[in-house]
């Protein structure tokens, strides 16, 4: 009998610990549905994934140059949360990053009053591991930013020819928050759902489309420069 009563209690047991390992590894979601269309983040281990986190909405073109004429306004992040930062706490220490089109910002320097900054390393996002203790992170200084903007400066490449923004393959954003943290981020797509208008798509699909950022990221809460 005794026997029997231990077996059932470990079973019991290890059926607790398999259902407490799911829950620990399962992604949790969080979903904003006021921010044209749906925004979603995830974090599964170590790594946060955002999906169509919007940035900065197109409101027309610029007649000489057809390029897409945004509303002007950033949407910032917090890396520590995962969530978004309303534009009246964009004077805080709240946000750790910022996106509109193309142009990213780091809270420190004119962006804002944080220990912020970053620099792009070259290098696959699984394999960088750490940040070196001399690394130079630089701040932004408008209209000079930390993370460049402009075609194969930063993170993206311009393919005039077919009006489409690719990120660089091998490109990691090496970012230092508001708080002196640190984080590893990678973006991985600029268009709605992840998916890059074919080249054939018409200028209006692939304008529609657009500055919807999708990118995976690893935040070190403890203050650790290894990840």
């Amino acid at each position: 009998m005794k026997k029997s009563v231990t077996k059932f209690m470990m079973g019991v047991l290890f059926v607790m610990v398999a259902v407490t390992s799911c829950k620990k590894d399962d992604a949790t979601t969080t979903v904003d549905t006021t921010n044209n269309g749906t925004f979603k983040v995830y974090t599964q281990g170590s790594i946060t994934t955002v999906q169509n986190l919007p940035a900065d909405t197109i409101v027309g073109t610029n007649p000489v140059t057809g390029q897409p004429v945004g509303a002007g306004k950033f949407k910032f992040f917090s890396l520590e949360t995962g969530q978004l930062i309303e534009n009246t706490d964009s004077a805080t220490t709240k946000w750790d990053v910022a996106f509109r089109g193309t142009t990213i910002l780091t809270n420190a320097g004119t962006s804002g009053p944080g220990a912020g900054g970053a620099f792009v390393q070259v290098g696959l996002f699984a394999d960088v591991l750490s940040v070196s203790s001399d690394s130079a992170f630089r701040t932004d200084a408008a209209p000079t930013y930390a993370i460049r903007t402009g075609s194969n400066k930063g993170w993206y490449v311009y393919d005039g020819a077919n009006n489409l923004i690719t990120p660089i393959p091998g490109r990691v954003l090496m970012i230092r928050t508001a708080s002196g943290k640190y984080a590893k981020l990678e973006i991985t797509n600029y268009y709605k759902g992840g998916v890059t208008p074919a080249s054939t798509a018409s200028d209006a699909v692939k304008l529609s489309e657009q500055r919807y950022y999708n990118f995976r990221y690893t935040y070190q809460a403890s203050g650790s420069m290894t990840f």
